[in-house]
């Protein structure tokens, strides 16, 4: 039973990696229909580095178990009240999805001499974000040089401006995420407030260079994309 439950854990983390690192998608079929096998090779062939094997068990315990994870960082924490340990306990809270306790975290770790700390800052706008909270995710937006060192952001920062009734300011954030080549759900969302704000001809020109980005690329870089392909087509089709 005990490999039975390994083995699955192993597909999930080897499936896992493979989408993370965009690995062909047979690996996909090898891993599913031949588990233990196509795992190990897998491994071999994508996985197994110096970083990788460091990280690996760690991965398919929180697989497996992923309060463990939590429970363990709690412990450091309760034994050395540091930054760096409410930092570690409060970004495995955001990784769980877990929005409200990483919010707690993450502003107990700015209290005092870190009340300023921008990446930690950075982090905060997304678990507001998350939670609806779109007045905070403004207001820590302000504290921050979001343009030059947190550019991810802008997007939560835009969509956080028409939440509140900013449609001016909102667009002029969304815009600056219209980069070729780049940003494609960020760009999707962008013709989608064009389209709610009624500027229909600038929502289809962002549509269209998404298509034509998209068709010029290789068949393998193409098909990474192929849901932001299918969806800006269809946007289109509805306008």
């Amino acid at each position: 039973m005990l490999v039975y439950y390994l083995t699955i854990a192993l597909q999930v983390f080897c499936i896992y990696h493979a989408y993370k690192n965009s690995s062909n998608y047979y690996w996909y079929f090898i891993i599913f229909f031949i588990p233990l096998i196509g795992c190990i090779v897998y491994l071999f062939t994508h996985v197994f580095n110096k970083k990788d094997v460091v990280n690996i068990a760690e991965e398919i315990t929180t697989i497996i178990n992923p309060s463990k994870k939590i429970k363990d960082l709690e412990k450091e924490l309760a034994f050395s009240n540091t930054f760096q340990n409410k930092i570690n306990l409060a970004d495995a809270f955001l990784e769980n999805r877990d929005y409200n306790n990483a919010i707690l975290l993450y502003n107990k770790a700015l209290e005092g001499n870190f009340k300023d700390e921008p990446y930690t800052l950075n982090k905060l706008i997304n678990c507001y974000f998350e939670t609806s909270k779109f007045e905070k995710v403004i207001e820590i937006a302000n504290k921050i040089n979001i343009d030059k060192d947190f550019k991810e952001s802008v997007y939560l920062y835009g969509l956080a401006l028409e939440q509140t009734g900013n449609f001016k300011d909102a667009e002029i954030q969304l815009k600056k995420v219209d980069i070729r080549f780049s940003n494609y759900d960020n760009r999707l969302e962008l013709s989608k407030f064009l389209i709610r704000r009624n500027k229909k001809n600038e929502a289809t020109e962002v549509l269209q260079e998404i298509i034509s980005e998209i068709n010029s690329m290789t068949k393998v870089n193409s098909r990474k994309y192929r849901s932001v392909f299918s969806e800006a087509e269809k946007i289109l089709k509805e306008q």
